[in-house]
């Protein structure tokens, strides 16, 4: 058709474990040369080496791993297509196959017009040269001329916040201005299909509205965009349609997003995630905190695992190690309903600063109460937060997401009138007086 800009047939992307990628080559060749002698891999782990090397098969060296496996779908001019799944599922590895940072094993990529792409933080920003000059320099790899880039580089800079910053070379700039250029960037520049993943979660709140708004303009515009990313909400409001890839496979394909997440949610959310409490596997923290335990638990602190009454009060409990203590460092939560939408954030540092809570190092336990007769009957959607303020994000929607979930049921109020669920968001009995 002659609408459709991108087009995936039968997609194939397979790894080689084991087989190279110890950081340097020397270290691959210097492997690569034990294996074919017989001898044993000087680069290979203690705990390997344990094992008789007559049982390390070369099969199992060079086990097959399949990043992308028979991928198949089609974008038209305009369509704003989220890309979502877990972690591992190949989102990343679609993007970049389809900007040719990788090849793929098999299967045809038929594109139609020019890809800018901005798959990670400052990707092909040259650290030694200046902000001005990465602009012209990623401007020309996507084909631009050197005039058509400086018509639009006021209105990049501008976008990026960074007139004070443009002539300093990058290797100076945070993380956060980084993301700022290399998005003002790719939005800016006359691409036909622009590939976003997860390029919003260092950027600060303000800043992920204004790239947000900017991604919806250039779709309007009838440009391209293919979005990844774990943010729900971000998505929802974005994308007009969707896929979802589990383990390197096409799960689902759809044009209207909201069966998408919806699909999403029911169905491939881990089970680690379901319910109203959840435990830190082992492996989950940062350099600032550890969180250890979330919770849902009634008054006397006990773990609610039933629906939960409207007329009844409840508590979110946070139990978090802190590594370093520090007072930009912030917790919170997202409330999120059923259908993806922002109840509400609550922060602890919402009150005056003197009734914030106290940090210590080593592990901190946390309570924020729920009031009664707020929250309609529903499900919803628990979002663990925290950030240092105006600098980075520590957990949150892009960033590894926790969450919990819980069920409102009954409970909305002592009237006789209200026998079901009421219209609305919330569901408040707020006291009527006559004067």
């Amino acid at each position: 058709m002659s609408d459709v800009v991108l087009k995936v047939e039968n997609l194939y992307k397979e790894y080689r474990l084991g087989v190279i990628s110890h950081g340097t080559l020397f270290r691959d060749l210097q492997s690569w040369w034990a294996r074919a002698r017989g001898k044993e891999d000087p680069n290979s782990l203690v705990t390997s080496r344990q094992h008789n090397a007559q049982q390390e098969d070369d099969a199992e060296l060079r086990q097959h791993f399949l990043a992308l496996d028979n991928v198949s779908f089609a974008v038209k001019q305009g369509d704003i297509l989220g890309v979502i799944g877990k972690n591992g599922a190949g989102k990343s590895t679609l993007l970049k196959v389809l900007s040719r940072i990788t090849a793929p094993t098999a299967g045809l990529v038929k594109i139609k017009g020019r890809i800018a792409s901005l798959l990670e933080v400052g990707t092909g920003f040259h650290p030694e040269l200046t902000g001005r000059e990465n602009v012209f320099m990623n401007g020309a790899i996507l084909g631009m001329r050197r005039w058509e880039i400086a018509q639009k580089m006021d209105e990049i800079i501008a976008f990026a916040g960074l007139e004070k910053f443009i002539d300093t070379p990058v290797k100076r700039y945070s993380s956060g201005m980084y993301v700022r250029l290399a998005f003002a960037v790719a939005a800016h520049l006359d691409a036909e299909i622009l590939l976003m993943d997860e390029v919003l979660a260092v950027g600060d709140v303000e800043f992920q509205k204004k790239a947000l708004g900017k991604m919806g303009d250039v779709a309007k515009g009838g440009r391209t965009v293919l979005f990844v990313s774990h943010n729900m909400g971000a998505v929802k409001s974005l994308c007009n349609c969707g896929l979802l890839l589990k383990n390197g496979s096409l799960a689902f394909l759809s044009n209207t997003i909201k069966e998408i997440i919806n699909h999403y949610e029911n169905v491939y959310v881990s089970s680690s995630a379901i319910g109203s409490n959840w435990r830190n596997p082992g492996n989950i923290k940062n350099e600032y905190i550890c969180p250890l335990e979330i919770d849902i638990v009634d008054a006397s602190g006990k773990n609610i695992t039933k629906t939960i009454s409207n007329d009844k009060e409840f508590f979110m409990r946070f139990k978090i190690e802190i590594l370093i203590p520090s007072s930009k460092l912030t917790i919170g939560y997202y409330l999120y309903n059923d259908n993806g939408d922002l109840i509400y954030q609550s922060h602890a540092f919402d009150g005056e600063e003197k009734f914030w809570p106290e940090q210590k190092r080593g592990i901190n336990i946390y309570k924020t109460k729920i009031p009664a007769r707020l929250l309609n009957e529903g499900r919803y959607k628990v979002m663990f937060i925290s950030t240092i303020v105006k600098q980075k994000w520590l957990f949150g929607p892009d960033n590894e997401p926790i969450e919990i979930h819980f069920e409102i049921k009954g409970g909305l109020s002592d009237s006789p009138y209200w026998y079901d669920k009421r219209e609305g968001i919330i569901a408040p009995v707020l006291e009527w007086v006559r004067e």
